[in-house]
């Protein structure tokens, strides 16, 4: 997207470390910059899941604010899963993640991921939360144990990637894939066009071609006509 001269640039300072999202976050056609924020992760007393992932994507997207150059939005995202209406982080250390992942194995649960647009140059917010069904394989100890000797699940919500094609965690799930690997990117998308500009056309064909996932929920999430005013959402 080009910029006409003597325009601001737009683009995105995405409030997290994680290489998984910034390459994600590319593909929505704007330029991107990565900047890990601190912000307490821990739940509030009583808090609800949904409220819970809104409030933190909403604080690491208002603490990214100073990193972002002027004409750039803050994106902030958090991910839990949620099993047994118990909130899953991420776990402490290997003797958490073996006790995820056996509490998980062939069973349901939900991931919910709040995701928040911010623009620093008006104060203006866009946040929505969006839930994800996932169908675990019934793995096995010796194959928990294994998995947990990578260090892979350490650093992730629930103790999976669900993209770990040696592992393989999911038998299925149902509605957006990119939420469970952290950025439900169609969704975000939205708040993008609310807050930057329409968002890269073929954000749709190149998620569905990365993962290899037959996205049920594209046609109906992305934003393919003018944007409406910046809101909160739940989807």
């Amino acid at each position: 997207m080009g910029q006409r001269e003597g325009a601001v640039q737009k683009g995105i300072l995405l409030a997290s470390g994680s290489p998984r999202r910034r390459e994600m976050i590319g593909w929505l056609g704007y330029p991107v910059r990565a900047q890990a924020v601190p912000v307490d992760e821990q739940p509030l007393a009583d808090e609800p899941p949904r409220a819970y992932v809104r409030r933190l994507a909403t604080a690491k997207a208002q603490a990214g604010a100073p990193y972002a150059p002027p004409g750039w939005v803050v994106v902030g995202g958090d991910t839990a899963v949620i099993f047994q209406g118990r909130i899953l982080g991420k776990p402490r250390d290997e003797g958490e993640a073996h006790a995820m992942l056996r509490a998980l194995r062939g069973r349901a649960h939900q991931v919910l991921s709040g995701v928040a647009v911010y623009r620093p140059a008006d104060g203006a917010l866009w946040s929505t939360v969006v839930a994800t069904t996932v169908h675990m394989r019934p793995l096995s100890d010796a194959e928990i144990a294994a998995y947990v000797a990578s260090g892979d699940p350490l650093d992730k919500a629930g103790a999976y990637a669900v993209q770990n094609a040696a592992f393989r965690p999911v038998a299925r799930i149902e509605g957006c894939y990119a939420n469970v690997v952290g950025l439900p990117l169609c969704h975000l998308a939205q708040g993008i066009a609310c807050l930057l500009g329409p968002p890269d056309a073929a954000l749709p064909s190149r998620c569905t071609a990365t993962f290899g996932y037959n996205c049920p929920i594209a046609d109906q999430v992305f934003p393919r006509k003018s944007p409406v005013a910046p809101q909160e959402g739940t989807l």
